[in-house]
């Protein structure tokens, strides 16, 4: 970073400069900044994808099942148990969140070959070009704000994320499926 740009303060330095912050003698005034900072960032992106989402017709949690499924690869397909877990859902949530996509023919319901009482969700033609649409709008706006990072700068940030991530995991007992 060039000197001008450290001498800039968002909101966060002028909070973290208000005095009652002195009455937590514990408080880490840099782990703060880092913490706030990525919360912001956070909720900044998240509207921002919520918004294209709506545009395309979907909730947040519906275009999460999607990306699911998109992951898995073709056929595009993964039990509905898989995709609970996956999304942190009940099975009974899932279902519910199933019906809605599938009256919106953005997935379909298969038999389990492997498994007689078993359901496979698939990703219908029409629910990837959803996902696929909204994913491209949410790059481009993500591209907008790495935008303001230079290569070597997204690297070093990505490997300074990735630790912060990996101690996360480690203290909460093994990695996580979920970003």
């Amino acid at each position: 970073m060039t000197m001008k740009e450290t001498d800039r303060r968002d909101h966060v330095d002028r909070w973290l400069d208000e005095a009652w912050l002195e009455d937590i003698p514990n408080l880490d005034l840099e782990v703060e900044g880092i913490v706030d900072r990525m919360n912001g960032l956070n909720r900044r992106i998240r509207r921002s994808l919520n918004a294209v989402i709506a545009e395309h017709g979907l909730t947040y949690e519906e275009w999460d099942v999607l990306g699911a499924l998109r992951q898995a690869g073709p056929p595009f397909r993964r039990s509905a148990g898989s995709l609970a877990k996956r999304t942190d859902l009940s099975s009974g949530a899932m279902t519910n969140r199933l019906d809605r996509l599938e009256k919106a023919g953005l997935v379909k319901r298969l038999p389990d070959p492997d498994d007689r009482r078993g359901v496979l969700i698939e990703l219908t033609d029409e629910g990837e070009k959803k996902w696929v649409a909204t994913a491209k709008v949410q790059a481009a706006y993500e591209n907008l704000i790495g935008a303001a990072l230079n290569k070597r700068e997204k690297e070093q940030l990505n490997s300074l994320l990735r630790r912060l991530m990996l101690e996360f995991e480690r203290s909460e007992g093994g990695d996580s499926k979920k970003p």
